[in-house]
């Protein structure tokens, strides 16, 4: 019988050696040899870390919060090379996302679905 995580350890390995990884890569080293580039992500992400904790914490979101975010959100959608570094990121949280499903069939199989419970 195969130990859980020396496959865990496999499957670690064959992401960071997927074309979805390894296009991530570049558009994330593109972004951060990009001085203009760096600011304006690490920027965006600062605030949407912000709110997400702020969400997690149940606090209020203001409205100049929002309309900050959407103006950054804006901003770095304008931006080719962040535009592409988040579309590359979306690839591989999909390869992930479908991963996820996959390992955690059994589980779904055990218990069934909500529909077949009821």
């Amino acid at each position: 019988m195969p130990n859980i995580y020396d496959s865990a350890y496999d499957l670690e390995k064959a992401i960071r050696e997927s074309d979805e990884f390894d296009n991530l890569k570049k558009a994330y080293d593109a972004v951060m040899n990009d001085p203009e580039a760096k600011q304006m992500f690490d920027r965006f992400r600062h605030i949407q870390m912000n709110l997400q904790e702020k969400q997690m914490q149940g606090e209020d979101i203001s409205e100049e919060e929002v309309d900050q975010a959407r103006q950054v959100v804006e901003l770095v959608q304008q931006h080719e090379g962040i535009s592409k570094l988040m579309e590359e990121e979306q690839r591989l949280n999909m390869v992930i996302n479908d991963i996820s499903r996959i390992i955690t069939k059994p589980l779904e199989e055990l218990y069934g679905t909500d529909e077949q419970n009821m």
